[in-house]
């Protein structure tokens, strides 16, 4: 624990320095102090169990990267405070131009009063609940048991590799495989070799996170849950669910778009599937490919002969089940969006571009698709949050996690071992590794995808 607070210490002055105007001695001090104070509250709320003399590297790890998380979110509120001191304007400030916001002139109570009752429900059903996961994630607890026993972090620990340095050398490699591909990439010319070489590596780094985490999940075996066969699963079945909602409801609402007769009432039934359970669409795909008395089974059997065997009994065929039924059940969701957006392309352009004899794949890829970019980030963010949390149900209803937990994804492991074994703590955990993956992915997703998003007027 010393260790730790004595790294952020040294830390603190270099980002103040870092990200200061203007650094002096003063800011130097607090930078190490509110440093020290945000590493070391984690380790005095669990009471050091980190460090004690039974607990492994690993626990060790993950007190460090603990401690680490909570100097830079301290350090992140003192340069907001430094900011404002120096009469910065925030970013969300900047971008509001000459529009002027009133004061209240009752008091500075007033702002909070009327924000009461939705402070309070957020306190008592989001806040609240969620620290009591991130408490019950460190118990050794049973469902229904009078008594629970602290394991720190060996919820999380069992989760990973037993082996310390490997955990901090592979998303080390990745990390300087990604900074590696960027700084190629603003070396580079556009249009040239050394471009086209530039973005391969960039598409190599970012598979390169993906490998980090797969090399960093345990595979089970001794006292370690097999955790990485969850990770390969829940990483195929979400890929599917994003490419083929937002890729099918790109087309559809492209080709809905055209001006037809009674276009108002077909776009509204292509709609009409977002307002389906995820439940009952696993329901309909069920029915639909139940191998006994299914529609597609008997309609293939039937007519053209072909004897479809059982998808719960092949990894693909029912990894594509699941895809299937919930792309479908998302993909109105995004035709909605897209037909929104289709709305707003400038169509002097197009005409323009089919002057210039543009091809409608060329007008489509240089046009309607960067005018979209704005809407496609946002799809792809509320997309990938629902790969990962909604498709419980329809996973239950078609599989079960079957075959041999092939189609058990995250937040399917999570309900089946928290509630279904009753292991609390143990669900607890990896519902907080879900909670942390989904901020890094969004997180990830704003510092690459956004940063190519083309607004209008900007």
């Amino acid at each position: 624990m010393l260790i730790g607070l004595i790294v952020a210490a040294i830390l603190g002055p270099l980002y103040v320095w870092q990200n200061n105007d203007r650094p002096s001695a003063k800011r130097y001090g607090l930078g190490s102090a509110i440093a020290v104070l945000g590493a070391a509250v984690t380790p005095i709320a669990m009471g050091q169990c980190a460090f004690a003399a039974e607990t492994t590297g690993v626990d060790h790890l993950f007190a460090y990267t603990l401690m680490a998380g909570g100097a830079w979110l301290a350090l992140i509120a003192l340069q907001s405070f430094f900011d404002r001191a120096d009469g910065k304007k925030s970013e969300s400030a900047a971008m509001t131009g000459e529009i002027r916001t009133g004061g209240f002139r009752m008091g500075w109570w007033v702002p909070w009063a009327l924000l009461s009752p939705t402070l309070i429900v957020l306190i008592v059903f989001l806040y609240l609940p969620a620290i009591q996961t991130f408490t019950l994630s460190t118990k050794l607890t049973r469902l229904g048991a009078p008594k629970s026993v602290d394991v720190c972090f060996g919820n999380f620990t069992e989760l990973f590799i037993t082996d310390p340095w490997k955990l901090v050398a592979y998303p080390l490699i990745a990390v300087g495989l990604i900074y590696g591909a960027r700084f190629w990439m603003n070396r580079s010319e556009p249009g040239t070799l050394s471009r086209k070489g530039a973005d391969v590596a960039t598409v190599v780094a970012m598979l390169s996170v993906f490998v980090a985490l797969y090399a960093m999940f345990s595979p089970g075996g001794g006292e370690q849950v097999a955790y990485r066969p969850v990770y390969v699963t829940t990483v195929i079945i979400s890929v599917g669910i994003v490419a083929f909602g937002m890729i099918g409801g790109l087309a559809v609402a492209y080709l809905a778009f055209r001006r037809i007769r009674g276009g108002s009432l077909y776009r509204t039934f292509l709609i009409w599937p977002y307002a389906i359970s995820p439940a009952v669409a696993g329901v309909l795909f069920f029915m639909i490919f139940d191998p006994t008395a299914g529609i597609f089974t008997h309609t293939m059997s039937s007519v053209f002969g072909i004897d479809v065997p059982n998808y719960r009994h092949n990894a693909f065929m029912a990894q594509s089940a699941i895809i299937l039924a919930s792309g479908w059940k998302i993909l109105g969701y995004n035709i909605l969006f897209y037909l929104a957006g289709l709305q707003t392309v400038s169509h002097d352009q197009i005409e323009a571009a089919l002057l210039d004899g543009a091809s409608t794949w060329q007008r489509f890829v240089k046009i309607v698709l960067p005018a979209l970019s704005p809407i496609t980030f946002f799809l792809l963010v509320t997309n990938l949050t629902y790969a990962f949390f909604e498709v419980y149900a329809t996973i239950d209803f078609m599989t079960k996690g079957a075959p041999a937990g092939k189609t058990s994804v995250a937040i399917y492991e999570i309900i089946r071992v928290g509630v279904n074994n009753g292991d609390l703590g143990r669900g607890a955990a990896q519902s907080v590794l879900l909670f942390a993956a989904v901020i890094a992915v969004t997180l990830w997703q704003f510092r690459t995808s956004g940063s190519r998003v083309s607004y209008g007027g900007s």
